[in-house]
């Protein structure tokens, strides 16, 4: 790790790989910051490493495990690639030798806690302090030398939270995700994982891959991988962590992102304007009309009114008996009752009124009286006596049943 080229050199090229002179090898290498950058890895985070076009960086989790780690050791080892091992704490007791042998071949160290716990997005953080510093403890006790070990950390599953993100920022250790899986923990083929690793990193166009060397279809997948990575120009970059002696690699803040926008493709929102560029400045006035050079659309006049309109008399309001309406009439009552019972009452009102005619005539003078009886007796109808008023009829009204 201290032997660790300059950064942004060659690392390890095809010609520097004894007896494997077609070997993929490693283009260069990048000097990280965990402090100024201090979450990678486009499945969960906005930024991840500073990448050009087809360059593949690769991790392995969950090792060591000396069945299938050394196998995946073996295959770098051939093409002559350098990757990151996120170490299990617990992995390290038990085989010490796998993570030194992983620092003798000059590959990074990272941790992935003690026990691998698939809680961490939902355990206290003093919990998950504890399942963090343990794997720490655990990898660096296997290592001869305790500054071999990087200050990077993957949470296990990649459950991440927010408590345990901060505690790590605060403590200087970067938290690697990734930008692509290939499903290698899942019960699926060699061939599978191979294809889901190409096909996602041909989307991505580069970017973090992440795989595991404690799976047998992980070791399967890796030569194939690797083949078609060299077949399709890929380039493999090698990461370690900045130090006092050496200082991380010089990057612009957009590098930082998978895919940066692009000044000459339009974006669907306003851009951002810096807060100062209105620190010193003051409100203009609103332009007048005839600076904007446009006239008002002219609107037509109200017609005036005359002097003798204005002066004319209102006319009068019509009295209260214009609307006025007999009580018992039959409008009325067709509005209070059904048409045959408001013919009837109308029926009776008109008989009421009738004899209400013929007592009030019985009351007139007697010389009268005289003339009307015998008007009454001439016109009485055939089969009535001479003596009394015929009995008047009912006024019949015209039904109102629709015909």
């Amino acid at each position: 790790m201290l032997a660790a080229p300059i950064a942004g050199t060659p690392a390890a090229a095809a010609a520097d790989c004894p007896g494997h002179p077609d070997a993929l090898g490693t283009s260069r290498t990048v000097v990280v910051d965990p402090r100024e950058h201090p979450r990678i890895g486009t499945m969960q985070y906005r930024e991840t490493l500073p990448l050009r076009d087809h360059e593949v960086v690769l991790t392995f989790d969950d090792g060591p495990l000396p069945k299938y780690s050394n196998q995946v050791l073996q295959i770098l080892a051939n093409e002559c690639i350098k990757a990151t091992f996120f170490i299990v704490g617990r992995q390290a007791q038990a085989n010490p030798e796998g993570v030194r042998k992983l620092v003798a071949a000059g590959h990074t160290v990272g941790t992935h806690s003690q026990n691998h716990p698939l809680t961490f997005e939902k355990m206290p953080v003093e919990k998950a302090k504890a399942e963090i510093d343990g794997g720490i403890a655990s990898t660096t006790a296997a290592l001869s030398d305790p500054s071999a070990l990087a200050p990077f950390f993957r949470i296990p599953g990649l459950l991440r939270a927010q408590g345990v993100e901060d505690l790590l920022a605060s403590r200087g250790i970067q938290v690697w995700s990734a930008d692509f899986p290939a499903d290698d923990w899942r019960h699926v083929s060699g061939e599978r994982v191979h294809q889901l690793a190409m096909q996602r990193l041909e989307a991505k166009g580069k970017g973090i891959l992440l795989l595991h060397d404690i799976q047998p279809r992980t070791v399967a997948a890796l030569p194939k991988i690797i083949h078609d990575l060299k077949a399709r120009g890929y380039r493999i970059v090698h990461v370690v962590p900045a130090t006092a002696d050496r200082p991380a690699t010089p990057t612009e803040p957009t590098e930082w992102l998978l895919h940066p926008q692009s000044e000459s493709v339009p974006v669907a929102r306003w851009p951002k304007i810096p807060n100062f560029v209105f620190a010193q400045g003051e409100p203009l006035p609103a332009p007048a009309l005839a600076d904007l050079n446009a006239e008002l659309p002219r609107q037509p006049a109200l017609p005036r009114r005359s002097a003798g309109e204005a002066d004319a008399a209102a006319l009068p309001v019509p009295g209260r008996d214009v609307f006025e309406i007999p009580e018992k009439s039959l409008a009325v009552l067709l509005t209070t009752s059904s048409r045959r019972g408001a013919t009837r009452t109308a029926s009776a009102e008109t008989g009421h009124r009738s004899h209400a005619v013929a007592r009030g005539k019985a009351r007139t003078p007697a010389r009268s009286h005289g003339r009307q009886h015998a008007h009454a007796a001439h016109t009485a109808p055939k089969g009535t006596t001479g003596g009394t008023a015929a009995k008047p009829r009912p006024t019949r009204l015209a039904s109102l049943k629709k015909r």
